[in-house]
């Protein structure tokens, strides 16, 4: 049993960044990645996903600090999480208009 819940978030993780990496290869082969007209959309366009990662890193260590859990356990599950949502983000974004201001 413990070795269960020892294994359990990081198949669980392992299964959102396989799902993110394998749709964002089928848009890279279909030639839908997301572009942006300007640099600095571009450039936001394609950190949202890294900041996903970073932010649910620092979710992990807040609620380490806060909630009697393992470190390794919160950064396994809030970064794997982190990630999923910088993609949808990542999506949410790609898909907006250009707009000039």
């Amino acid at each position: 049993m413990d070795m269960i819940n020892s294994l359990l978030p990081l198949v669980i993780v392992g299964g959102i960044v396989v799902f993110v990496i394998l749709r964002m290869k089928k848009k890279y082969e279909n030639g839908t990645l997301g572009k942006k007209k300007s640099k600095s959309d571009q450039i936001l366009l394609d950190s949202l996903i890294p900041f996903g990662l970073m932010s649910g890193l620092v979710i992990a260590v807040l609620l380490n600090i806060f909630f009697p859990i393992s470190l390794l356990t919160a950064i396994t599950w809030a970064t794997g999480f982190g990630f999923l949502l910088g993609y949808f983000a990542y999506e949410a974004y790609s898909k907006t208009e250009d707009s000039y201001s």
